[in-house]
C-alpha cells in the first residue's frame, strides 16, 4: 500500500484515479442520460445467485462486527458468498497491517455516525 495515497507526493495520482471513477458515473449519464442499466445488471446478477443457488462471492452490504475485530453493529459492503438463504459466508481477504488499518477507518466512522442517531 502506498503511504503516500491522496498526497501531493503520490507517484501512483491515486486521488486523481479515485476522482475519474467518481466522474466516470457522470460521464456515463451525459452519454447515455442514465446508468439504470448496470444497476439493473447487477440486480438480476444478485437475483440469479438466490434463486439458483451456485453461492458465488458478491460485494454486498453486511453485518461486519467479528470481522477483523471490529466489535460494533455496522454494515459494510465486503465480498460475501450469496445463495438460496442469502449470505453464507463473508470472504475475509488477507489485509497486511496498513491495508487493515486504513480499512478499519470506514466502519469507525459510520459507527461514530450511527451511534448519535436517535429513533
Amino acid at each position: 500500500m502506498n503511504p503516500e495515497v491522496g498526497t501531493d507526493a503520490d507517484k501512483e495520482q491515486c486521488k486523481e484515479v479515485h476522482k475519474q471513477v467518481v466522474d466516470s458515473a457522470y460521464e456515463v449519464i451525459k452519454l447515455k442520460g442514465y446508468t439504470s442499466g448496470a444497476i439493473g445488471l447487477s440486480v438480476a446478477n444478485l437475483a440469479k445467485s438466490i434463486v439458483k443457488n451456485p453461492r458465488r462471492v458478491h460485494p454486498i452490504s453486511a453485518m461486519i462486527k467479528g470481522l477483523y475485530g471490529f466489535k460494533n453493529d455496522v454494515i459494510l459492503s465486503i465480498p460475501c458468498v450469496l445463495g438460496q438463504n442469502g449470505i453464507s459466508d463473508i470472504v475475509k481477504v488477507i489485509l497486511n497491517s496498513e491495508e487493515e488499518a486504513c480499512f478499519k477507518k470506514s466502519p469507525d466512522t459510520l459507527w461514530g455516525i450511527q451511534k448519535k442517531l436517535q429513533f
